[in-house]
């Protein structure tokens, strides 16, 4: 599987791509004059989408700039309107979708949500529209702001997914768990949201914190965990980040093929000491619990944001989630992170405490392997540091957990 992922990353963000997309345009009279990589998104396991800023010229000679975006994913409408299918040269390789922004084939909603007239249509109201976020074939993010300068967010969901997500930011709120409220949710997978209060997490981590903020602040991170409903362990659960270490070894292994073996031996090491290691009890987990979802007034927290994973898992993997992502803003952002290190050792000691030690260590790993990938730019941007920064901090998370349980061993 890794070796199929790395070739259509190689596909579609490389000299074959302009084949594909022109291939794709040709049935509409159409030509391909130029074309960028803009965004790629790699699911493990389920396809490589990439999202482009292409030149094309229409049969009269008219230029228009446009945004395009080819899949190798699955596609569970491959008939929907507006969508090309650009069989494999040679028949070797995979079939590649292409469509033309909005027309995400799994996300009927999006030409709503990103387009003002249709949006202030649905909404009654004159609003401004602006993409948030967006990857394709799984979920877009729109700002909303209203003539009052007041603002929303439209998340598009598929529209199999709006009901369960409003469900759960429903959930929460009725348990007075601090989450933005659902103004609206339609069976197309327009959910609209209300703007969650608070300054982000990130930015009292950028500040700096001495022990005595830093525990406070964790205490009121794991008090909002310990808020969570009991009604969420009827939900379906997600599995944990650290559950899929050996695709993340695989995503990781398409950015930095030169570190493909250092990748598999932290997922390896990953799923060893999870095996060896007791994850406590199953309890009502965010699923996705770092510091961009999190949003505080003074030390206490204020909007809990991006709930699609509640539901039954372990509080080692909120903890560790938290702890892995911390653990590489400095690597992200080193100017804007440097009083970080003493925070982050402050809040993995109040965490062993309250999960087991070498579990968490390990699950850190995972996240922060999952991670790797991520790192990777498509605006020029180095990119290569911060991707094998994050790889080493895997590493040291992994000799953390190991040295730990080689002590426990001794005794």
């Amino acid at each position: 599987m890794a070796g199929h992922e790395s070739e259509e990353v190689s596909l579609l963000t490389g000299p074959r791509a302009a084949s594909v997309l022109a291939a794709a345009l040709a049935p509409a009279g159409q030509q391909l004059m130029s074309w960028e990589v803009h965004s790629v998104h790699h699911r493990p396991g389920a396809g490589v989408s990439v999202g482009y800023t292409a030149v094309v010229a229409s049969a009269g000679g008219r230029r228009t700039t446009e945004y395009l975006c080819a899949t190798t994913a699955r596609l569970s409408n491959p008939q929907a309107a507006g969508l090309t299918r650009v069989a494999p040269t040679g028949g070797v390789g995979p079939a590649v979708h292409v469509w033309r922004h909005p027309a995400d084939p799994e996300l009927p909603a999006l030409a709503v949500a990103c387009t003002p007239s249709l949006l202030s249509r649905r909404l009654g109201v004159a609003v401004k529209a602006t993409m948030v976020a967006y990857r394709p074939t799984r979920r877009a993010v729109v700002r909303v702001t209203y003539p009052d300068s007041s603002t929303s967010y439209a998340k598009v969901l598929r529209p199999s997914q709006y009901a369960a997500f409003a469900e759960r930011h429903r959930m929460l709120r009725a348990a007075g768990v601090p989450a933005p409220e659902v103004l609206r949710d339609d069976p197309d997978g327009l959910v609209l949201l209300s703007t969650g209060h608070g300054v982000a997490l990130s930015s009292l981590l950028s500040h700096g914190m001495d022990e005595a903020q830093a525990a406070r602040v964790f205490h009121s991170l794991t008090g909002l965990l310990d808020s969570l409903p009991a009604s969420a362990l009827q939900l379906s659960a997600h599995p944990a980040w650290s559950e899929r270490s050996r695709h993340y070894a695989h995503a990781a292994s398409t950015v930095l093929p030169e570190h493909a073996a250092r990748a598999r031996a932290v997922s390896e090491g990953v799923e060893q000491l999870m095996a060896a290691t007791d994850p406590g009890p199953i309890v009502p987990v965010h699923g996705d619990f770092y510091e961009a979802n999190v949003l505080m007034e003074g030390e206490g927290v204020a909007s809990l944001l991006d709930v699609d994973s509640l539901g039954p898992g372990h509080r080692v993997d909120d903890l560790a989630c938290l702890l892995g992502h911390v653990s590489v803003l400095d690597h992200l952002a080193p100017a804007s992170y440097p009083h970080l290190r003493p925070t982050l050792e402050t809040w993995t000691r109040l965490a062993s405490r309250q999960v087991d030690p070498v579990a968490l260590r390990a699950r850190c790993a995972g996240v922060v392997l999952s991670l790797v990938a991520g790192a990777r730019r498509e605006d020029g941007g180095p990119w290569r540091p911060d991707a094998e920064g994050r790889l080493a901090r895997a590493e040291t998370w992994l000799a953390q957990a190991r040295e730990i349980q080689a002590r426990r061993g001794a005794h």
